[in-house]
């Protein structure tokens, strides 16, 4: 099998719509590399608990510094707002934007295999994918807006892409191969 190193590219951001693609695509550029993945997810929300609850304000900032002191990493996430440091660390903004459509249907089947295969019974409730799905449709005229002006001033390390292979493409000038045994 063979394993990439980015070789210029050591801090990666990826952030887009609810359904877009961040941990797919994350999970196989960290096989690919010696880069490690973060969801910020498991930053953003109290994993201890049955229900979404987000975490404090302490408990992320702590867990958001761990992770950008990190030689290299990748961090995934539909947040801004507290991740400030990491759009400046990063090296390189990737910006996921498949079509709402793409969106939603992957959102349906994430919260059919969490709820019914993987039995996240009690945080994964039909308000809260409900929730989700609506938010995901408003999303481009909304939050997405305010990311693009959120990251304006890093606009010159920012790609957009719309699916994995659109990354990979972007990437793979960057991409050095070496053999594992």
């Amino acid at each position: 099998m063979q394993r990439g190193r980015l070789l210029q590219y050591r801090k990666i951001h990826i952030i887009g719509a609810p359904g877009s693609g961040k941990t797919y695509i994350t999970t196989k550029l960290q096989q690919i590399t010696d880069l490690k993945a973060y969801d910020l997810d498991k930053v953003f929300w109290d994993q201890n608990k049955n229900s979404y609850v987000r975490s404090n304000e302490e408990s992320r900032t702590e867990k958001l510094n761990q992770i950008l002191s990190q030689e290299n990493w990748i961090v995934e996430g539909v947040y801004y707002k507290w991740l400030l440091d990491a759009f400046q660390d990063a090296d390189l903004i990737i910006i996921l934007n498949p079509s709402v459509l793409i969106r939603q249907w992957r959102i349906f089947k994430r919260f059919l295999i969490r709820k019914f295969i993987l039995g996240h019974f009690r945080k994964e409730t039909l308000s809260s994918f409900l929730e989700m799905f609506w938010w995901n449709q408003t999303f481009d005229n909304d939050n997405m807006y305010r990311i693009l002006d959120f990251t304006l001033e890093h606009k010159d390390k920012i790609v957009f892409c719309n699916n994995h292979a659109e990354v990979l493409s972007t990437l793979t000038p960057y991409l050095a191969f070496k053999s594992n045994s």
